[in-house]
């Protein structure tokens, strides 16, 4: 027996259900470790300008990247399902050890884009395991009248994790400037968090986590079915119980409800400072109301959904909210000139709308999978991750179709910014001069035809005399030659993508309005009643049978029903 969880390199189990005082640990470090491996995850998204720079990378190449590593945390999802017969709290701990060690040592000494791809891969597949055994980890130690606030500490997990990304970024993007000093500082946080959890976190033992559980007062009544239970029939055939509808469709609704979220974590910092000119660690500063508003209203509404005793009319009306707030923040695409403080209002009412309706889907979500085998709740969680894992990848291959601007812009704007910025008259000068004009100067400066033409095309464009038509073509001669080519070479194209990137990420965000309103058809097959009298009655009649078994039971040495 293993009643307190000794600390081993394998042996986690407790075969005694945990007081109070226990679970309550168990799940801190479980929210930490998630937080952390999230962290890991998304620390990317707040310095992609400067990684794309670093490495030379275009767009499309850094999007494949993104892709590449949510199909390997599709794969890993599938994976995971195996932590119904492995356990929980191994593929955590030792999953938050690798990815910490692959972010610290790994991503920042990156030779190369395709090693840097290759490395970010290996923590996104290490993330597809840990988002099924965390949330199974706190399934198994939140009975189902605590699910809501328990489901909305551990959605905590990805926003903490997110805001962690911002927060940190927006403080010290401008003291330190190298982007690999964020992937430091993310895994040398993962690596101090494993060092706690690995003499902390435990799990339960099969035979106890393989049951329903609806309140903490049944845990005598748990741990004298535990001694019954058939671990092993309750495991076969896994994946033929849980591939369903009732566990694919919500997966898939949830999937498309969250297009905003990860176009938030992948892509706010590259929209913000390219459609409306904000800096790095202003974006980020975004980042932080986005991801706060977030992680207060996931906990709030699962407390209140406990409270309640319902789950559903919650996820409905979060995501009512959510699909106006969407709507409200996709017109201001076309609005260049909307203020940093409205999009403070914006984002924040719309991150908490999003969350009222998450943290409780959740709950309702793990309770629909014990209905369909208790014994069977990471597998189920394994088909969820996978799903959401899926879609994701596949949104980011869409994405640069519907937004075919954001490739030049982000490819070459930069570099074009810093000469607008160096020479702000001179590039004004280059753009009143005809490109075939640009092109015979380029072959022959000397031609004395065009310089004639160049000459009075400025002065046409700009208004202004011959003599200041020659005094700016002579300060635009002495501009670089490399920073002129390369403003011939894609400034026209670049202006061109600037035009039309407003109206194409406006065209995305409608598409993730359309991901919002496909959720809510997918609410109805989730576990749970509408109504606040329905609940109680299930749960009145529930209890009445609990109190049948014991009484059947009789007196059982050794245990006594937990007080709390």
């Amino acid at each position: 027996m293993n009643p307190a969880g000794e600390v081993g390199v394998w042996r986690r189990q407790l075969d005694r259900y945990p007081a109070s005082s226990a679970r309550y640990r168990y799940l801190t470090v479980v929210v930490l470790t998630t937080v952390v491996v999230y962290y890991q995850q998304y620390v990317g998204g707040a310095v992609s300008p400067s990684v794309l720079a670093f490495f030379g990378m275009s767009f499309r190449f850094y999007l494949g990247v993104v892709v590449v590593s949510n199909a390997a945390g599709s794969i890993a999802s599938l994976v995971a399902g195996l932590a119904d017969r492995w356990g929980r709290a191994n593929i955590t701990l030792y999953g938050l050890l690798a990815a910490s060690l692959t972010t610290t040592l790994g991503v920042p000494n990156a030779a190369g884009r395709f090693e840097y791809g290759a490395l970010v891969s290996v923590v996104g597949f290490i993330e597809g395991m840990v988002l099924v055994a965390t949330p199974a980890l706190v399934r198994d130690f939140s009975p189902q009248l605590g699910r809501g606030r328990a489901m909305g500490f551990w959605t905590l997990g990805p926003v903490l994790g997110s805001l962690l990304v911002s927060e940190v970024a927006s403080n010290t993007l401008p003291h330190l400037h190298a982007w690999q000093d964020q992937f430091h500082i993310a895994g040398l946080t993962g690596l101090g968090v494993f060092i706690l959890a690995f003499f902390t976190l435990r799990e339960l033992s099969p035979s106890l986590r393989d049951q329903l559980m609806v309140s903490i007062r049944e845990r005598a009544l748990l741990e004298a079915r535990a001694r019954g239970i058939d671990v092993r029939a309750a495991l076969e055939r896994p994946w033929r119980q849980m591939l369903g509808p009732q566990v694919l469709l919500p997966s898939l609704g949830v999937g498309v409800f969250l297009l905003i979220y990860y176009a938030a974590v992948g892509f706010f910092v590259i929209y913000f400072t390219s459609v409306f000119g904000f800096t790095q660690a202003q974006a980020n500063g975004l980042g932080n109301w986005f991801w706060a508003a977030d992680a207060v209203t996931v906990v709030v509404v699962g407390v209140l959904s406990d409270t309640v005793g319902v789950r559903k009319p919650f996820v409905v009306a979060g995501t009512a909210v959510a699909i106006v707030m969407t709507i409200v923040f996709g017109s201001r695409a076309t609005h260049p000139q909307t203020s940093y403080d409205t999009f403070i209002v914006i984002i924040s009412v719309l991150s908490a709308s999003r969350g009222f309706a998450y943290s409780p889907w959740m709950a309702a979500f793990t309770e629909t999978l014990e209905r369909r085998n208790p014994a069977l709740v990471a597998t189920g969680l394994a088909v969820w991750g996978w799903v959401l894992r899926a879609v994701v990848a596949i949104s980011f291959l869409v994405i640069p179709y519907v937004v075919a601007s954001v490739s030049p812009v982000v490819n070459y704007g930069p570099r074009l910014l810093a000469i607008e910025t160096t020479y702000p008259e001179q590039v004004q000068t280059l753009r009143q001069i005809d490109p075939a004009t640009l092109a015979t100067l380029r072959a022959n400066p000397s031609d004395t035809a065009a310089i004639a033409e160049a000459l009075h095309e400025i002065e046409v464009e700009g208004g202004v005399s011959s003599s200041s038509a020659v005094a700016r073509l002579v300060a635009l001669s002495k501009v670089p030659k490399a920073d002129r080519a390369y403003l011939q070479a894609h400034g026209a194209e670049v202006l061109t993508a600037r035009a039309e990137a407003p109206a194409q990420w406006r065209r995305w965000w409608w598409v993730c309005v359309g991901g919002q309103i496909a959720f809510l058809p997918t609410v109805f097959l989730l576990a749970g009643r509408w109504r606040r009298s329905a609940a109680k009655a299930d749960l009145e009649a529930h209890r009445v049978a609990v109190e049948a078994e014991l009484a059947r039971m009789g007196p059982t040495p050794g245990l006594a029903a937990s007080p709390g």
